[in-house]
């Protein structure tokens, strides 16, 4: 009989190609043309003074920042649908992008 079910030998080398689709610094340099079209601004105060602030310790293409004018931290995820998950932000576009395959 046969089964309808993935074979579970092969799904790790399916998962380690589709990967390797999705690079990790293109993901967050795409999510910072969207989110600050007009140059990167505060999520408080909107001031587009900003210092960068080195890279997360896990996801090391998520930029640091800090605004010069209230002194607040945030990233590239900050008040965003991705911040807190523990998930990589790849992850979430692969998700994204496979789920809307073939829609218009």
């Amino acid at each position: 009989m046969t089964s309808h079910f993935p074979n579970p030998d092969r799904s790790p080398t399916l998962q380690v190609n589709i990967k390797r689709l999705i690079d990790d610094v293109q993901c967050y340099q795409t999510v910072r043309e969207l989110r600050w079209p007009d140059g990167i601004a505060c999520p408080s105060c909107q001031s587009k003074k900003i210092i960068k602030r080195g890279f997360d310790d896990t996801e090391l293409a998520r930029q640091r920042y800090e605004c010069h004018d209230c002194h607040t931290r945030f990233d590239d995820l900050t008040d965003t649908i991705f911040a807190g998950h523990h998930q990589p932000l790849k992850v979430w576009v692969l998700w994204y992008r496979l789920n809307n395959m073939g829609r218009s």
